[in-house]
């Protein structure tokens, strides 16, 4: 396989709040990986049609989430930071991989099934096809390295197989055009941390999400100080006290999860965690997970506040970055193109 210059792609759907488990789950990865990698991060404003918007809060929503990458630490001068529909070769490539990929491998994918419920038929098609543009959107820009969530690892596998699918139907041709064995680089998962997978403040057994009716569920980034401390205390929990050792969360699912939060909060472990707040009550710990929730998020609430008064300085860092990665994703369709006998 050809070797590929280390590039780590991953996005952000703008819809609804941002909360906790975007954070931890999402970008407090994205500025870790700032310090080993050359990044590209990107709203994905194409993925969110897939379901119904209103588009003055899609737009306000698109630059809430250029203010949340901005105010967590992600510098929009040394890597890339743009918002998806900007770039049309993202739409581009996804109809020459829905033309490579097969029937049999979308309709595998469980997390469709979750979202389009009994109501199957009704739904767009383009939530039913939206993991072929995710593969576009690793692929355009040949990324190595993607990080994601557990429920989106199928997505990456579906990219991997699309990917070597297209390196070996167009092997002669990529092969004559000096691209060695491969066009396409396999990208990898980047799963880290010790809460990749945040759950509701409500039902541990559930993910955090935007979607949930209940505010009580989730920490959005632009709670203040008191709601989320109001948040904490109302967390459902069990009546026991927290265990010492890790296997004492096992059939936990609440105490888990708030134990997990903290220990990516204070980028420590669980079972770091637990040596300190084992054999504690509930009322204490939540405590201490609210001081250490406070101190994380609020600066960042308050920074995302101030950008999205400037819409034309969030627009302008969008602008850049799409420029940017146009350059990239150019020369990639411009490649595949001529891999496929297109006249360009």
């Amino acid at each position: 396989m050809a070797q590929f210059q280390p590039r780590v792609f991953s996005g952000v759907q703008p819809t609804g709040y941002l909360h906790l488990g975007n954070y931890l789950g999402a970008i407090t990865k994205f500025v870790a990986l700032q310090e080993t990698h050359d990044c590209i991060y990107c709203v994905v404003d194409l993925h969110a049609i897939t379901v119904p918007q209103k588009p003055a809060e899609l737009k306000a929503s698109i630059r809430e989430v250029t203010a949340a990458f901005l105010a967590a630490g992600i510098d929009a001068k040394k890597h890339i930071v743009f918002n998806q529909s900007q770039v049309a070769e993202h739409a581009e490539l996804a109809w020459v991989l829905n033309c490579v990929a097969r029937l049999g491998w979308l309709n595998r994918m469980t997390q469709f099934k979750e979202k389009a419920g009994r109501d199957r038929e009704n739904v767009s098609i383009g939530l039913y096809d939206y993991p072929i543009l995710m593969a576009a959107d690793i692929l355009v820009y040949r990324a190595t390295h993607v990080p994601v969530g557990e429920d989106q690892k199928q997505h990456l596998e579906l990219a991997r197989d699309i990917a070597q699918k297209f390196n070996l139907d167009f092997g002669e041709e990529i092969s004559v055009r000096g691209h060695g064995e491969g066009f396409f680089p396999l990208p990898e998962p980047l799963i880290q941390g010790p809460a990749t997978r945040v759950m509701s403040l409500r039902d541990g057994t559930k993910k955090m999400s935007k979607s949930d009716p209940s505010d009580y569920s989730r920490i959005n980034l632009s709670d203040d100080a008191d709601t989320i401390a109001q948040k904490i205390r109302k967390a459902k929990t069990d009546p026991e006290p927290l265990p010492s050792e890790i296997e004492g969360l096992a059939k936990r699912p609440e105490a888990e999860n708030l134990v997990g939060i903290f220990a990516a909060l204070e980028r420590s472990s669980k079972a770091e965690v637990l040596q300190a707040y084992g054999g504690v009550n509930f009322s204490t710990f939540k405590s201490a997970l609210i001081d250490l929730t406070v101190a994380k998020l609020t600066p960042i609430g308050k920074a995302m506040a101030e950008l999205t008064q400037d819409q034309a300085y969030i627009d302008a860092i969008l602008g850049d970055g799409a420029a940017r990665a146009r350059v990239l994703a150019q020369n990639t369709m411009h490649a595949v193109k001529d891999i496929l006998g297109f006249v360009r």
